[in-house]
């Protein structure tokens, strides 16, 4: 979402516009002429909302007292084609703590066609509100209100949202709601936001790192009520055994792995890029990991800078992608931020000659971000994700302009 490019650039501000309003034309039509089908199938003969339909059996599961089903991946799918007879064929690994499930009871009450359009109106609500809060605290993009709000409707992660109808948006809310608390030096309440995250513990594994070797123990300390207040919810509500369950699923994550992340080019962070890349899976696994130990030491250090908070946190959101051992294309919503933030920053009008360099790199790798995250595809082809290698170079720009010693 970075606006306001400098006059000498080809990137320019009214070129970054139209074409932000050709990609949202381009994308929501799509969208309404697949959805624009009489019954609950689309276009393509699958299911609308997708992912919401894993939701929707979970709040059935809560309401009708069926935790003996939530790990039960066979028997969720028949309960699911009970409540919905088009749900027949469809299957999900059943991963998500208990407490999931509690939150979608009230969305199980209405049917399947209405529960879907309140659960996109919640997230198209959430998303608006958070690119808000988070503009408003970006002085550099006041003037260019029009274009941060056409490319925020164009942001590819806003779309795979709706489209696959997931709850990313909640993990949005979380990320957001951590940021304002940090900005108004509210550790514990920061803490308390990111720790919320525990029902999608893969976008809370690089804030647990940092946090901790950044010695935040306040942060630290809020994150750790928030999820153990989290997990305690669905104890007290289902019992021992189904907590037993959900360890279990959560322990075997590895066998299941496959199943959860069929289609590699539909991901974006370091695992699926070394997987893509290199045919032995040790040797990917192992670079993996390697890469992910090298951008969480990087955001660490970016952390422990004297940087501003905002530099801080998009480094932060970057890297919780790039090391998500579990991401898929509607997760890169969270990334809302941080395009804000760092196209705030490379917008400035104060930048030092020996950073003006960097911002305008930091614009065109965000421009480039829109189409390579929906071009994903085709790393089926070319077995090479150039989006995490976009993220990635952010990161680093991020790190450096932290760093007193190297942008100098």
């Amino acid at each position: 979402m970075a606006t306001a490019i400098k006059p000498a650039s080809w990137l320019t501000a009214r070129r970054v516009f139209v074409h932000g309003s050709l990609l949202a034309a381009s994308l929501w039509t799509v969208y309404a002429i697949t959805l624009s089908t009489p019954g609950l199938l689309d276009r393509n003969g699958l299911l609308k909302g997708t992912d919401f339909l894993n939701f929707y059996t979970l709040g059935g599961l809560a309401r009708q007292g069926r935790g003996d089903l939530l790990y039960n991946m066979r028997g969720q799918a028949t309960f699911a084609q009970k409540l919905l007879p088009e749900a027949a064929g469809y299957y999900y690994v059943p991963l998500y703590g208990p407490q999931v499930s509690l939150m979608f009871e009230p969305f199980a009450k209405l049917s399947y066609g209405w529960a879907l359009a309140a659960w996109l109106f919640l997230n198209v609500l959430i998303y608006s509100l958070c690119c808000c809060a988070v503009w408003k605290r970006c002085p550099n993009l006041q003037s260019e209100r029009w274009t941060v709000l056409i490319l925020a409707i164009a942001f590819p992660g806003f779309f795979y949202l709706l489209a696959f109808g997931q709850n990313s948006g909640l993990a949005l809310a979380c990320f957001t709601l951590a940021f304002l608390a940090l900005e108004h030096a509210k550790p514990w309440l920061a803490g308390l936001a990111i720790g919320s995250l525990i029902f999608k513990p893969q976008l809370g594994l690089a804030a647990a790192v940092v946090f901790i070797f950044a010695r935040e123990w306040k942060v630290v300390a809020g994150a750790i009520a928030a999820a153990l207040a989290q997990l305690a919810w669905g104890w007290e509500h289902y019992g021992t055994q189904v907590m037993r369950n959900y360890g279990r699923a959560v322990f075997h994550f590895r066998e299941v792995f496959p199943l959860v992340e069929p289609r590699l080019y539909q991901t974006h962070s370091l695992g699926s890029f070394w997987s893509l890349l290199l045919p032995w899976p040790r040797a990917a696994f192992g670079l993996s990991v390697a890469s992910a130990i090298g951008v969480l030491a990087l955001t660490v250090l970016c952390w422990r800078a004297q940087a501003s908070l905002a530099t801080r946190y998009s480094a932060l959101l970057f890297a919780t992608v790039l090391v998500a051992p579990h991401l898929t294309v509607y997760d890169l919503v969270i990334l809302a931020p941080a395009f804000l933030l760092s196209g705030n920053w490379a917008a400035g009008q104060d930048l030092e000659r020996s950073e003006q360099n960097s911002a305008a790199t930091v614009h065109l790798l965000l421009y480039i971000c829109y189409p390579l995250f929906l071009l994903g595809p085709l790393a089926r082809f070319t077995h090479l994700q150039l989006s995490v290698v976009a993220m990635t170079a952010l990161l680093w720009i991020s790190w450096r302009i932290s760093s007193p010693q190297l942008s100098c």
